[in-house]
Parts: structure tokens; C-alpha cells; sequence
């Protein structure tokens, strides 16, 4: 018996492994029971199985090597057919999100084998699942069906369309209306998503846009909307040019995520932004901006940081509105967090005079970070611990051009592909 387990490459019953059986996938693939095609990203057909051949009255030649709507049109005389639009609509959002799709039963008739101008009606419980190349991108589309044309067939709607009769054949085909009409209501959820997203992307496009930013190769920004949002959100960023070789650096995090936390955040980056123009110092400057986030409830608890650089005298002069300090690294690897001129949100009413800034010295070489949140802050971490990591890891990469520290930064932190929260950053050279 041992002999035999050894030459099938099988385990013994006490665990030893004999050896691997060497598995032929091909094999495996065309004697799986569950119709199966494969796509490349182009929708063309590349493999298909002996169920997916038997099932549709059709041979590898007619399939292979062809566009899929082309192997399978609509039903040209069913004015009603929406079997490509909706398979289409499927296939490509597993392009887009790199994830399955289950799909609702779709009614997707097929031309008889032989006879490409005759259909028969078909039902089908369609699932694509995207099989992922080294390099992340999708490599196939693997589409699974099943024929659910006899069990559809068998259990008709009765009396009028759109009642059901009571029976477990209506309630049945009553819930199969429902599926569909919930795919067509997605659809068009998802297509109005998709209209929000790309308004909302272009409105933000415009909101951020920082004319004197070209002017600056010194200073790289990033802009890293949260995961599990639209991709807008509610941090920014700003440079402003001023007078006598000075310029202002900004950013900023209002509450919440999407677009009206987006709106909110381009009011606030105007108003500040006209704010530094005729008050240059940052304090000033800052409690304007809090008198005008007091006027709408959206800028509540919005925090804030803005220091300006003053390349003649080479000194930073800076405030915080209830927003983490900025962070001033030296060449030779000496980092420290710029905490002494913090104050409440903007919004928030206090019995303290106008906000503090403070000022400190800079040493050309040097390097100045202004970042929001989202950058340090993790769930169940004490802030302290964020603030450390970020310093040390500016303090080990201090002599790198900006550009590729800042994303050395977001890949020390670990937030290269996005955070659960947004963020923004400014690195300047100074």
C-alpha cells in the first residue's frame, strides 16, 4: 500500500510527505463541471472548457481567438436585449476595481449553432473574476456561468405581467423581476456615482490650483485623498508668493470626507489664501480666517497650519490652528516639530487675544514640512508615536531632494498607496 501512495506521490496516513504530484491544469480546467471562459483585457475569448462548449452549441474554433460580443450579440430582433450592455458594464468594472462581479440572472439569448440568424432565449447566473499579473495589473477575466435556462423556463410568470399568483413558481419569477430591476437601479447608481466622482474631481482640480507653485522647483506637494472615499476630500494644500523674497506655505483638514467637505475646504483655501496677500503675518492672517469659518457650519473644528519663509533674513514664521506642528530638519539629520505657536480650530471662540505665530531661524540646506493628519495618526497609536516616526524618518532622509523625500515619507509611514484618512504635504527646501 505504501508503494502505492509513493508512486501517485500521495502522503502516508502518519504524515510523511512522499512527494508532490505534479497537477496539469489544463486537464483540471476542461473537466470542471461549471461553464468557464477565460478574457484577455480586450474581451477576447483566450480558453474556454468543455462545459462552457457544451452548454452553449458551440466549438473552440467559433470562440477562440474572437472579440466576446462578436462570438455573442444581442438578439437583433428583441428590441428589449440588454445581455452585452449589462455582461459589458460587468467586465469592465472588474477592469476598473480589480475585483469580482456577481451579476443578477441575466436573460443574454444565443443564436443557434448553425443557424447565427435564429435565437433561442437563454438564463444565465454570470460571476467575472480578475486574475492579476505580477505587476498587479488584470491579466484575465475569468467568466463563470450557469445555465439557468430549464429552471427559468419551467416556472413562467402566470396572469398578468408583473403580478404573481400566489404559488412558489411566481413568487420565484417574481423574485427574479425584482434581481433584474435592482441590476438596472445599480446601474444607473453606479453611473451617477461615477458622473459625482468625475465633477467632484475636476472641481477640486480647479480648487487646488496653486499658480506660484510652478515657481518653486524647491518645494514638492502630495495629495492623497483616503481610501474608502470618492477620492476628494477635505485636506489642502497652498503656496503664495509675497513681496521682498517671501513666500507662505499652507495646509489645512476640515472635518469629514467627499464633496462637501471638498466645498468647505475650497472656501477656506481662498479665504486664507486672500488673507496672506494683505495680512503677510501668519497669526493675522489666521484669525481672519477663523472669524470667517465661524460664518458656516461646515468649517467648525477645521484646523490649520501657515508659515512663512523669508528667504533675506532666512527665518520661518509660523502658527497652527489646532493642527499638528510643522517639522524643521537640518542636513545633518537633527529634526524638531515647530510647537511653539499652537491654538485652538479655526471657529472656536477663546478668551485669548489675537493667535500666536513664532518665528526661527533657517540655515539654507535645511528642510521644512507642513503635513496634515492623515500622514501620522493611526487607530489605537498615541499621536506622540506618529510624530516620532515621521521625525526620525525625516531625520534619516533629511539630504534627499524633495521630490523623493516626500515619497520616501509616505512609503516609511506606510500610507504609499493611500491612508485610511486624507492627506497632504508640503516639503520645502530651504
Amino acid at each position: 500500500m505504501v508503494e502505492y501512495w509513493e508512486q501517485e506521490g500521495l502522503r502516508t496516513d502518519w504524515g510523511a510527505h512522499v512527494s508532490t504530484p505534479r497537477v496539469d491544469y489544463r486537464t483540471l480546467f476542461a473537466a470542471t463541471p461549471s461553464p468557464y471562459l477565460v478574457l484577455a483585457p480586450d474581451l477576447v475569448i483566450v480558453e474556454v472548457n468543455d462545459a462552457y462548449l457544451q452548454v452553449t452549441g458551440r466549438t473552440r474554433d467559433e470562440l477562440v481567438g474572437r472579440y466576446l460580443f462578436e462570438a455573442h450579440p444581442d438578439n437583433p430582433a428583441d428590441a428589449s436585449a440588454d445581455g452585452v450592455r449589462n455582461l459589458a458594464a460587468s467586465l469592465n468594472r472588474v477592469l476598473r476595481s480589480k475585483e469580482p462581479d456577481t451579476m443578477a440572472v441575466q436573460r443574454y439569448d444565443l443564436a443557434v449553432a448553425g443557424r447565427p440568424e435564429v435565437f433561442r432565449p437563454r438564463w444565465w447566473s454570470p460571476v467575472n473574476t480578475p486574475v492579476l499579473g505580477p505587476d498587479g495589473e488584470v491579466r484575465w477575466i475569468i467568466h463563470r456561468v450557469e445555465d439557468l435556462t430549464d429552471f427559468m423556463e419551467s416556472r413562467p410568470l402566470r396572469g398578468e405581467p408583473g403580478l404573481i399568483d400566489g404559488t412558489d413558481d411566481g413568487l420565484e419569477a417574481e423574485l427574479f423581476t425584482r434581481a433584474q430591476d435592482l441590476q438596472v437601479l445599480n446601474e444607473e447608481l453606479r453611473g451617477a456615482h461615477a458622473w459625482e466622482r468625475r465633477t467632484a474631481l475636476t472641481l477640486q482640480d480647479a480648487m487646488l490650483h496653486s499658480p506660484d507653485l510652478a515657481g518653486h522647483p524647491e518645494i514638492a506637494v502630495r495629495y492623497m485623498p483616503a481610501t474608502r472615499s470618492l477620492n476628494v476630500c477635505g485636506d489642502w494644500y497652498d503656496v503664495v508668493d509675497l513681496a521682498d523674497e517671501k513666500f507662505t506655505i499652507a495646509v489645512g483638514d476640515v472635518v469629514g470626507h467627499g464633496l462637501e467637505a471638498a466645498a468647505v475646504m475650497g472656501m477656506l483655501r481662498s479665504a486664507l489664501s486672500a488673507a496672506v496677500r494683505a495680512i503677510p503675518e501668519p497669526g493675522k492672517a489666521m484669525d481672519v480666517l477663523s472669524g470667517y469659518a465661524r460664518t458656516f457650519e461646515g468649517a467648525l473644528a477645521t484646523t490649520a497650519a501657515k508659515a512663512v519663509v523669508d528667504r533675506r533674513s532666512r527665518r520661518i514664521t509660523y502658527t497652527c490652528a489646532g493642527h499638528l506642528p510643522p517639522v524643521l530638519a537640518r542636513p545633518d539629520g537633527d529634526a524638531v516639530l515647530l510647537d511653539q505657536a499652537t491654538d485652538p480650530p479655526l471657529g472656536v471662540l477663546t478668551d485669548q487675544g489675537p493667535r500666536p505665530q513664532a518665528t526661527v531661524p533657517f540655515t539654507p540646506g535645511d528642510t521644512l514640512l507642513l503635513y496634515t493628519d492623515g500622514l501620522v495618526e493611526r487607530r489605537g497609536e498615541d499621536i506622540d508615536t506618529g510624530l516620532l516616526r515621521l521625525t526620525d524618518a525625516v531625520a534619516e532622509h533629511a539630504r534627499l531632494d524633495p521630490d523623493d523625500l516626500a515619497d520616501t515619507l509616505l512609503t516609511r509611514l506606510g500610507v504609499a498607496d493611500g491612508g485610511t484618512d486624507d492627506i497632504a504635504l508640503i516639503v520645502v527646501r530651504l
